[in-house]
């Protein structure tokens, strides 16, 4: 199907005389009529629902649209978009291992790498995603099992090259995670371009509206992990599923088959069916948002150049920018509605500005309906130190700008009588 129309039939379609809608299962259980059929579920040789901490059928439908949109072969919803990253790295990488991202990644994934992925025993380096391939082959070593990157970086705005990247981790035999947030499947599928897991805040775009916090993992079912000989997790067999091969019982799907049934199994983080319903129904309308975001960041990022007090504006859509080339070739239809700007004079400037937008509202959050702006420096990048914000593209005075639904003019006035005040 067209993404339009996969956005609205995917993963739930009524049958005959059954609901329009899709159906919210608010039920922790699910009862049975044998002792023999459960234990068919158990030993994962049956497919069905047993308990909604691993699986429900309202999530499952919702699961199913997004494996749709990104073109994967399953999915699997978090409580958040850090579940997503930190399943999506445990589900191949234990005490001892060691994984490379790139040093653009959003700040709160940088803490959960290098803070408590740490005290898991793994260990990370962080590249430039401008290195060359051979700088990414120099970051590998014999413990590494994933690199890990994003699409559109949160809120450097630094435009991955997905190909580069893939082919350092499939030379090294691992996997590429992108976290594709930003552009949404709407604007870029990162599978059509070698990567081999997708993860997603939903609470970003796909909800869109400040409702709910989740997370999405897409496996794309093309990675060979037996071939690659570093994941005896997968291709050898589980004892905690009586002897389960994933690669041999599930095939293309034995990654995200795993995440589920292990790690979301153990470690809980899956959202409610009212979570997955809500989710479902944004998703019906996200090329249309998209587009409209998309629209209201390129007139916002073209009046920000040149205008007083503002130092510079990062867009990858702006012809000056750096990574329009990247963005020409992954993002051809827009990147996403975020920009960011450099206010002259620093954080001081930068928060004043802030403090003086009344349309724009200060919130820890992004890709919302409603315009949303924020300091990252004194926020969501706070614990960094200044060489790591640094390398993430975070200048003292860099604002993150979240274009929303309303008319850009409105938008643009607001930050035209900010700047006037600040002068």
């Amino acid at each position: 199907m067209d993404m339009n129309t996969a956005c609205i039939h995917a993963g739930y379609q009524a049958g005959n005389g059954e609901p329009r809608n899709l159906p919210i299962a608010l039920s922790t259980t699910f009862p049975y009529d044998s002792t023999e059929e459960v234990a068919r579920l158990f030993d994962l040789t049956e497919d069905g629902f047993f308990y909604s901490r691993i699986a429900n059928p309202t999530c499952d439908a919702c699961e199913k649209k997004i494996a749709a949109l990104e073109g994967g072969v399953g999915a699997l919803l978090t409580s958040s978009g850090q579940a997503a990253n930190l399943i999506a790295v445990l589900n191949i990488a234990s005490a001892g291992d060691h994984i490379v991202a790139s040093s653009t990644i959003y700040g709160g994934t940088v803490n959960l790498f290098s803070v408590t992925l740490k005290r898991f025993g793994i260990d990370v380096t962080y590249v430039s995603p401008r290195s060359t391939p051979e700088e990414l082959a120099a970051a590998v070593r014999p413990t590494t099992r994933a690199f890990f990157g994003e699409t559109v970086a949160n809120p450097a705005l630094a435009v991955l090259d997905i190909e580069k990247f893939a082919a350092a981790a499939h030379a090294a035999g691992v996997p590429l995670i992108v976290d594709n947030t930003f552009p949404t499947p709407v604007l870029c599928r990162p599978f059509e371009w070698g990567a081999d897991i997708v993860t997603h805040s939903t609470t970003k775009y796909m909800d869109g509206q400040a409702r709910i916090v989740g997370g999405a993992i897409v496996d794309s079912g093309r990675f060979d992990w037996a071939a690659s000989g570093r994941y005896p997790e997968l291709t050898e067999p589980d004892e905690s599923y009586h002897g389960v091969v994933y690669t041999r019982d599930f095939g293309a799907a034995a990654y995200i088959v795993k995440a589920r049934v292990q790690l979301m199994r153990d470690l809980g983080a899956y959202p409610p069916a009212t979570n997955a319903f809500l989710l479902n129904e944004s998703l019906e309308t996200l090329p249309l948002r998209m587009a409209q975001h998309v629209k209201n960041a390129r007139a916002v990022a073209a009046w920000l150049q040149g205008q007083p007090g503002i130092a510079a504006v990062h867009s990858p859509e702006l012809e000056s920018d750096p990574d329009h080339g990247l963005a020409e070739k992954y993002l051809p239809n827009g990147c996403c509605g975020v920009i960011s700007f450099e206010m002259e004079g620093g954080r001081e400037k930068a928060a004043a500005l802030l403090d003086h937008l009344k349309l724009a509202r200060i919130e820890v959050h992004v890709a919302d309906s409603q315009t949303c702006v924020l300091h990252p420096a004194s926020s969501t990048h706070r614990q960094l130190t200044d060489e790591q914000l640094a390398a993430a593209g975070v200048e003292p005075g860099l604002v993150r700008l979240s274009c929303g639904l309303e008319s850009a003019d409105d938008i643009i006035a607001d930050l035209g009588q900010a700047l006037e005040a600040v002068a």
